[in-house]
């Protein structure tokens, strides 16, 4: 762990958070492959600037949504939604 590590806030339940960036097509493309591979291959994701960092145990099933906008300036828009996981069991039957 380096010293940036240790002065990261963590981002924890019972708190909102958001953060915007822009970047460029490249970095953006880096972020999304990282993210990927974390999706793929593991049931949680962490998520870190500079001076946070957000873990995530994620559930099923992830919601994605792709929206273009055509008209005057084109948009597209890609967003993913991925619930929390918890640990609940359903009911049993007796």
């Amino acid at each position: 762990m380096t010293d940036a590590d240790d002065e990261r806030s963590t981002i924890r339940s019972g708190r909102n958070f958001e953060e915007t960036y822009r970047l460029d097509a490249s970095e953006a493309g880096e972020f999304l492959i990282a993210l990927g591979e974390q999706l793929r291959d593991d049931d949680e994701l962490t998520i870190a600037g500079d001076d946070w960092e957000l873990p995530f145990a994620f559930g099923e099933p992830v919601e994605l949504e792709v929206e273009y906008e055509g008209v005057d300036e084109p948009e597209l828009e890609i967003e993913l939604e991925l619930p929390g996981r918890t640990d609940e069991s359903g009911p049993e039957i007796k």
